[in-house]
């Protein structure tokens, strides 16, 4: 079955659960930018005011995703007061991230962000000790809080050494970081990431909850053009595998890109239930069963 055959079990709203300690509340599952890439405008406001009626509240997008920005804006607009909207910055510079900041606020017609992450501090030299030297971007990032026009500030990053060391070099208000059940059960990719950031009483923003397997080199995508990995769009797979995402103490999931897995995600959240022994050793199985997307 595929996943857009799914239909919503209930119309309950998504539950909510704190984002650590920034004082938000927020929906167990948010939508990413990358949905509305590529879409025609209204089809784009329908998708964010379907989503906003399901009960998400937590957007996340990024200059790299396109003309994601443009489009999530103006769908936002008549919502910007009853959601929380997050970006997120490549740069690493000073004056690059603060110009990158102000080029987003512009494209996405908002005056704050609730949520401004580092995005992808992967590698410890050229990411991470970057931002914290001199004229690095992590000055930009605390003048705009100061200001009123970033509330928190996150990092987003795939790597457990780089993500340890960011922590342990500033106090963050969210981490984003991949926690999916294959590649905690090949190599606990997520653990000691988490734990940490658990510590820190940090916003932690699960991503990659549904992904399945690397795509083989060379191989383009057919039916999922905005994964650069094979997802789960089997329901009763993907729900496994989101149940045990969400049962990791996380605040919020941001299922992929696509609008049909995004659908998907939603339902599936909204009766979400934790996984009885059986069903955690189908997953231990499935992991088992094929290479995961990162290596710890």
């Amino acid at each position: 079955m595929a996943a857009a055959d799914i239909t919503n079990k209930s119309q309950k709203p998504l539950p909510k659960r704190p984002l650590g300690k920034t004082g938000l509340s927020v929906s167990i599952i948010g939508m990413g930018g990358i949905v509305v890439r590529d879409t025609e405008p209204d089809h784009a406001r329908r998708i964010v005011a379907n989503a906003i009626d399901k009960g998400v509240n937590y957007f996340d997008v990024a200059p790299l995703y396109g003309d994601a920005e443009f489009k999530l804006g103006p769908a936002l607009k008549l919502f910007r007061k009853d959601v929380y909207l997050a970006c997120k910055t490549g740069q690493r510079s000073y004056a690059d991230a603060a110009a990158e900041l102000k080029e987003s606020l512009r494209r996405l017609e908002t005056d704050h962000f609730d949520v401004y992450q580092f995005h992808g501090l992967d590698d410890i030299e050229k990411d991470v000790k970057a931002i914290f030297g001199k004229d690095g971007a992590i000055k930009a990032f605390v003048e705009a809080k100061k200001a009123g026009v970033i509330r928190n500030i996150g990092l987003s990053v795939h790597r457990p050494s780089a993500a340890i060391m960011a922590m342990n070099e500033f106090d963050f208000d969210t981490i984003m970081f991949p926690v999916n059940f294959r590649t905690h059960f090949n190599s606990n990719l997520e653990t000691e990431v988490l734990a940490e950031a658990k510590k820190r009483n940090m916003g932690i923003i699960g991503i990659k909850a549904i992904a399945g397997e690397k795509r083989p080199e060379g191989i383009a995508a057919t039916s999922y053009q905005k994964c650069w990995y094979e997802p789960i769009d089997d329901p009763a797979v993907a729900e496994l595998a989101l149940n045990w995402t969400l049962q990791q103490d996380i605040s919020v999931a941001i299922p992929p890109g696509e609008e049909s897995l995004f659908r998907l995600c939603v339902s599936l959240a909204q009766n979400h239930k934790k996984l009885t022994e059986s069903q955690m050793e189908q997953l231990k199985k499935i992991a088992s069963e094929a290479e995961a997307i990162f290596a710890g």
